[in-house]
């Protein structure tokens, strides 16, 4: 197409879906060639003499082989989590006995990662996920993001890739104050705040000795000693009360019977982070409810300034946060 006609045949020929997304737009004078998949009514088609590709990242099936019976292909997993030098992949159950292959073909598609853990979710008390190596050795890792190292083993530590909006977020608020983090885990929202907003203090509370250990080392590797101070114990009694100008509370499923606690830590004006999961259908109503009467009964007030949805959760269940004024 001459140049001051191709973003409208562009636009076309995508509406009609017949853009060839493996091929790229390419310009060459005063013409763009468009990658078509076949004719685009109302215009005239030549095959294209030197297509440019886009690289294509090859797939699981190709990495296999041989290895998977044709039947099972759809079965495969589509996508995976890479938590530093570890993956963490999800396998449908009549898939079972090719987990090791899977688990081999998938350290080939990623030859900087040195082991493969087979998940099937997140249980317990602690949150902690329920794992096992299938291929490679060594689930300790350290993962790299926005600036902050976290160090954890992924056998037995959380870490949500779809948190990490949230994480960033949190990097900008802090600054000059005292923070209470409880449920810090291995330092998720602890440790960016210290690295980029720099607070007075920051008291991170965590009841699973496996992450305050991880927590205790992650601030000795972000340099952060002088600022986080790591705190074994449960929320419910060891989080102080009125020292607080921020309370992070960074956990979902119970939260809300902790509320009385963080609202308390808080000096009149404070910021209180709820995070909590919620029906889709409820949410921001039950959130707000939650947080306005358990600050009524403590004799003070709570101003809803900011709400958002952290990621989705499960079917019909959305991970969520509330931003609010506690007087």
């Amino acid at each position: 197409m001459p140049k001051n006609e191709a973003q409208r045949t562009l636009q076309k020929a995508i509406d009609a879906g017949l853009l060839d997304r493996d091929r790229k737009v390419l310009q060459k004078g005063g013409h763009v060639e468009i990658p078509v998949t076949s004719e685009v009514p109302g215009h005239e088609t030549v095959c294209q003499s030197n297509p440019l590709f886009y690289r294509r990242e090859p797939e699981l099936a190709e990495f296999l082989g041989e290895k998977v019976p044709s039947w099972k292909i759809d079965l495969l997993p589509r996508g995976w989590s890479i938590q530093g030098s570890v993956i963490a992949v999800k396998i449908n159950p009549k898939l079972d006995g090719m987990e090791k292959d899977i688990g081999d073909a998938l350290l080939a598609m990623y030859p900087r990662c040195k082991c493969v853990l087979k998940d099937w979710g997140i249980e317990g008390q602690f949150r902690e996920p329920k794992r096992e190596v299938i291929a490679g050795e060594g689930s300790e890792t350290l993962i790299k993001e926005n600036g902050v190292l976290f160090k954890l083993d992924a056998m037995r530590t959380m870490f949500s890739a779809g948190n990490l909006d949230e994480r960033i977020r949190m990097s900008h608020f802090g600054r000059d104050e005292f923070v209470v983090d409880m449920f810090a885990g291995v330092g998720y929202f602890s440790l960016p705040m210290a690295v980029h907003s720099r607070p007075d203090h920051v008291l991170s509370i965590e009841l699973n000795p496996v992450a305050y250990g991880y927590l205790k080392e992650n601030v000795r590797l972000n340099h952060v000693e002088e600022i986080v101070e790591p705190v074994l114990g449960d929320c419910s009694k060891v989080t102080p009360k009125g020292v607080a100008d921020r309370v992070v509370m960074g956990y979902v499923g119970t939260t809300d019977r902790y509320l009385d606690f963080g609202i308390r830590a808080l000096k009149p004006g404070g910021q209180l982070h709820y995070h909590q999961t919620v029906p889709e259908w409820l949410y921001p109503s039950a959130l707000e409810k939650d947080v306005k009467e358990a600050a009524a009964c403590l004799g003070r007030t709570a101003q809803i300034e900011g709400r958002s949805k952290v990621k989705k959760y499960s079917p019909g269940m959305v991970h969520a946060v509330l931003d609010v004024a506690i007087e």
